[in-house]
């Protein structure tokens, strides 16, 4: 059996980051999405490990944990705060922000 990521990426207001969204678990890439546009993908139960990255940004890494059968959602941004947007410029782990819905 298996569980089941979805990933989102909607902001409101505008995302100055677009582009494509790669998607990595454990480590490893899996995917790529667009804005507005959502991912889906199978992943073993158990303890991951999720980042997304944009160009030259990356999101922190998150981790989750997901059992047989459960969807776990995230939503992805490349909009900031305006102090830490600025900061991505120095640091690209800043540049995008992964939040679970």
């Amino acid at each position: 059996m298996s569980g089941t990521l979805v990933l989102t990426r909607t902001t409101i207001g505008v995302d100055v980051r677009r582009g494509t969204y790669e998607v990595f678990i454990d480590g490893e890439r899996v995917g790529s999405y667009e804005i507005h546009e959502t991912y889906e993908t199978q992943v073993a139960p158990g303890q991951h490990s999720l980042q997304i990255r944009g160009g030259r940004y990356s999101s922190q890494k998150r981790s989750f944990e997901v059992s047989d059968g459960q969807t776990v959602r995230f939503n992805c941004s490349g909009k900031r705060f305006l102090p830490l947007w600025l900061a991505s410029f120095a640091i690209p782990s800043l540049g995008l922000k992964i939040h679970r819905r």
